[in-house]
């Protein structure tokens, strides 16, 4: 068992190097274990590019005959973008494979398992399965429920105040803080704003690759650089092709009640959506946002928005966890909230969070949290 964690540990390792490219794909890391040592490893790059499997057999060429193979997620064993990886293995010669999860799609699941035990390969599956659930937590729940890891990134004070009255808000966060959101930018396949924050801001959403850390680029190279699609909630049609975050965005989708009729580049699309009404006001509805952004394959999204939007979706119980950034800084009473929320009449229905992590960026704290409600997931 105590190898079993070792070698997995290493393959949850590899996977995680993918982070910033496989999606919609799953992260997925392999090693080739032959007389108790690794003599083959690899992980998924890239959708349409060689699985873990195939690269790690390779890596391991005839040593692969007779050894253990240890991987992240089931192997596939359907002709998608590139040939089953169960088929690789059985023309490898592996003796046994160690699987961490099974594939949550229902279509695939469980079908990679089978074929290998009917050719002979030892299978054993289920092992490590939190850390294998956590390292692809937005394909898991994209395939169990058809919506996307919605991760909200907010910033504020001591006091929760996240700018001033008139809206000035750049900066109340450390350089080194501003610095790990382009981490958290980079891991998304999506960021989620509104038309009214991108305009005030006049913010561009885009991950500075050279911003990011060293290590971090060292393992995400500039030519597999991508930027995250931008989704823009716009209700009011007020984004135009005049505005900043259209030029030069690689894909940009404006989620609306009704299209305009602008001439747009190529790269925006405007995704028509029905409407909610909420205390008689009309508003976008933001499940079926959440479902169109799933069945168009986003499993992670990020969302930077002001307190209107950011309190709707945690109302709705459609945020999955919340990275806060918090600033040694005092604003006052008549600073902007964190977010607006529905008012409740005792303090049992306040909105409760379960404290995952804290770190300190400089002179700035990030609290990662994750409302309790959804700890029914992970």
């Amino acid at each position: 068992m105590l190898n079993d964690e070792i070698f997995l540990s290493r393959a949850f390792t590899l996977a995680l190097r993918g982070r910033f490219t496989t999606s919609p794909n799953p992260n997925v890391g392999c090693v080739v274990i032959l007389n108790n040592k690794i003599v083959g490893e690899g992980y998924h790059l890239r959708i349409g590019e060689d699985h873990a499997e195939v690269i790690a057999l390779g890596s391991a060429g005839s040593n692969a005959c007779g050894s253990t193979v240890y991987v992240t997620l089931e192997p596939c064993n359907h002709y998608g973008r590139t040939p089953p990886c169960t088929i690789a293995l059985l023309k490898a010669g592996v003796s046994e494979v160690v699987i961490s999860t099974l594939d949550p799609n229902p279509y695939v699941k469980g079908n990679g398992i089978t074929y290998l035990s009917k050719v002979g390969i030892k299978v054993r599956h289920g092992l490590m399965l939190s850390t294998g659930e956590k390292i692809n937590k937005g394909f898991f729940k994209r395939m169990r429920t058809g919506f996307p890891w919605v991760k909200l990134k907010l910033a504020m004070t001591l006091d929760g105040r996240t700018a001033m009255k008139n809206g000035v808000s750049q900066w109340i966060t450390s350089d080194l803080s501003r610095q790990d959101v382009q981490i958290l930018r980079a891991e998304s396949d999506a960021v989620l704003s509104s038309a009214v924050t991108v305009l005030t801001d006049n913010a561009l959403l885009n991950v500075r690759w050279t911003a990011l850390p060293e290590k971090i680029r060292n393992i995400y190279n500039f030519k597999h650089f991508r930027q995250p699609i931008k989704v823009i909630i716009d209700t009011a049609n007020r984004i135009t092709p005049s505005c900043k975050i259209i030029q030069g965005s690689r894909k940009v989708w404006l989620a609306r009640l009704c299209k305009d009729n602008y001439t747009w580049p190529s790269c925006v699309e405007q995704l028509i959506l029905p409407s909610v009404y909420y205390n008689g006001i009309k508003r976008l509805n933001l499940f079926a946002l959440m479902k169109q952004l799933a069945y168009r394959e986003i499993n992670n999204l990020l969302v930077e928005a002001g307190a209107s939007l950011s309190g709707a979706l945690l109302s709705a119980g459609l945020v999955d966890e919340l990275v806060i950034y918090q600033t040694p800084k005092l604003l006052g009473a008549d600073a902007r909230p964190l977010c607006i929320l529905p008012k409740i009449q005792h303090l049992s229905e306040a909105m409760s969070f379960r404290l995952l992590n804290v770190r300190q960026i400089g002179p700035d704290l990030c609290l990662q949290l994750r409302p309790i409600k959804k700890d029914n997931f992970l």
